[in-house]
């Protein structure tokens, strides 16, 4: 007969957070198997890539063109009412689902590893989020998208030198011209010799107009010799 082998203090409080704090899907609110993070296999699945990293010209590229100088953009997943991305966004931002942010961000780097895309950046810049408002939620879900990109493509991560000035209300119910005034001039770089000639991944959660990309990529373009690609999770359509 056999005897059982004792559980190890660090099992016995995963068990314990578990019963507590079920570990559930963020889009279906299943219950999490072993080895899933953050989402179901099934959800997973159904994430709808736009695989766009590897298409010139793409929807993101056209939509910013002629608004700032940049090398290539690209989205992980299209961001429509209804699908998989919207969900995830919304239990990463006001949910406390920061391991949302990490995965899709490694899910992200992971496509990209090996592309045309991504073989000449040299630095990931996440978008800020004012002091305030960073405080107020506990983290900057740009950051974590970064973080997981770092993961997956062992890139590192300038975060604090890209910073925001200027508190302003959220963008969500905002009209395109609303959110450019609400953006403008609100981000500086506080030490652009760490980004002279430097080709710079920035990266931030979803892209609606491009408003707050457009005027990251402003306040960057004082840096001398910068070169700047984008990255987000969610491309709106």
């Amino acid at each position: 007969m056999s005897i059982p082998t004792p559980m190890s203090l660090n099992d016995l409080l995963n068990v314990l957070s578990s019963l507590f704090f079920p570990r559930v899907c963020a889009v279906c609110g299943e219950t999490l198997l072993s080895g899933e993070e953050a989402l179901c296999l099934r959800c997973l699945y159904k994430l709808p890539r736009t695989n766009n990293y590897q298409e010139k010209d793409n929807a993101a590229e056209k939509l910013m063109a002629g608004r700032i100088p940049f090398e290539r953009i690209a989205s992980f997943c299209v961001y429509t009412k209804g699908g998989v991305l919207p969900p995830l966004i919304h239990q990463l931002k006001y949910h406390q689902r920061q391991e949302v942010g990490l995965l899709l961000g490694r899910l992200f780097g992971e496509d990209l590893l090996g592309s045309d895309f991504l073989a000449p950046v040299q630095l990931i810049v996440p978008v800020p989020l004012h002091p305030r408002k960073e405080k107020s939620r506990g983290y900057n879900q740009s950051q974590l998208i970064a973080e997981g990109l770092s993961q997956a493509t062992a890139l590192p991560i300038s975060a604090g030198n890209l910073i925001r000035v200027v508190y302003n209300p959220t963008q969500t119910v905002r009209t395109r011209t609303q959110r450019w005034e609400n953006v403008r001039d609100i981000f500086r770089v506080t030490h652009p010799e760490v980004f002279q000639d430097k080709h710079l991944l920035l990266v931030d959660d979803v892209i609606t107009t491009g408003s707050t990309l457009e005027a990251c990529s402003i306040a960057l373009t004082h840096c001398r010799g910068v070169k700047i690609s984008i990255a987000t999770l969610g491309e709106v359509y």
